[in-house]
């Protein structure tokens, strides 16, 4: 009996991991979080990064998911690009918690065309929180009222191509496709599945103070069917943008952000659901805040934060 319990338990986390359609955090904003998203990019932006994204996802669903990410990058001379970021997603009674570290190497393909080449390597927290689930008999419960969760290694690959005017890249993430173990090392239906994401984007200028900045997020994952992002932004002076993106079988994005002095930076995103859990939310908030040290991206290439 015990057997059946732990089994209908193993899938129930395996739902619930599921439920979610992808294993990675989700944001909108994600241009201004590319190194989140590629870790390649660091390095090609000559400043050093500091971001933050608070994303508030479904509000009025209970248990919905929320996300919180901080992430760090810095150039290392002409060539090379470090960073790292930590993050947290909250879905329900599940939690995932986990840190990178990176490095990128930037190979020169012609004058106004880099190559970047990027790995990173971290660890991985799933937890589930056994106090947050009822089950109809409470006497006879399958889970106890503790945290219970599992701590694995993680790598991700990344490649960045991009110019003045343009920016292309990938990523593989959870290259290990480690099974997620909860209460015993026989019996899991839940696994770090593949995770592929291509963006790309382009700088269109507008006379002398606007440009306006097409870009793209695509993801996929096994076996959900392809996602895609597109957005497009209007900035004014490096200083000030409006933007607007709709997320397939998702939602509409509307958005505004400013960066103050090329130092402090702040963007804030509203999500409009399209699917059928607009009929039980008010939308998804998302706000990022960022330091950038350095000197001015005129030059750089590469997407502009």
């Amino acid at each position: 009996m015990n057997d059946l319990r732990h089994l209908l338990l193993v899938v129930l986390v395996a739902c619930t991991f599921s439920s979610t359609a992808q294993q990675l955090p989700q944001l909108t904003q994600y241009q201004f979080n590319d190194y989140v998203v590629n870790p390649a990019v660091a390095g090609s932006r000559p400043f050093f990064e500091l971001r933050t994204a608070h994303r508030y996802q479904w509000v009025g669903i209970q248990d919905a998911p929320r996300t919180f990410t901080f992430s760090g990058s810095s150039p290392i001379g002409e060539k090379m690009g470090v960073g790292g970021y930590l993050f947290t997603d909250i879905v329900g009674p599940t939690r995932r918690t986990g840190f990178q570290l990176s490095y990128a190497y930037h190979l020169r393909l012609t004058d106004d065309i880099k190559l970047s080449l990027a790995v990173s390597a971290g660890l991985l927290q799933f937890l589930i929180d056994g106090s947050k689930i009822q089950f109809h008999d409470p006497s006879d419960p399958v889970l106890d009222n503790q945290l219970r969760g599992d701590l694995m290694p993680d790598a991700k690959f990344a490649f960045y191509l991009y110019g003045k005017r343009f920016w292309f890249g990938a990523t593989a993430p959870q290259l290990f496709h480690n099974k997620v173990y909860f209460l015993h090392p026989s019996a899991t239906l839940s696994r770090m599945e593949d995770h592929y994401y291509v963006t790309g984007g382009y700088r269109i200028p507008l006379g002398t103070d606007w440009r306006i900045e097409p870009s793209f997020l695509l993801k996929y994952t096994t076996p959900v069917p392809v996602k895609l992002d597109l957005t497009a932004t209007i900035r004014y002076k490096d200083t000030f943008w409006i933007g607007a993106g709709y997320r397939t079988n998702d939602a509409y994005s509307a958005m505004v952000g400013y960066w103050l002095k090329k130092t402090f930076q702040f963007g804030y995103s509203y999500d409009i659901i399209t699917s059928n859990l607009r009929n039980y939310s008010t939308g998804s908030h998302e706000v990022m805040l960022a330091i950038t040290l350095g000197r001015t991206p005129v030059s750089a290439g590469g997407a502009t934060p």
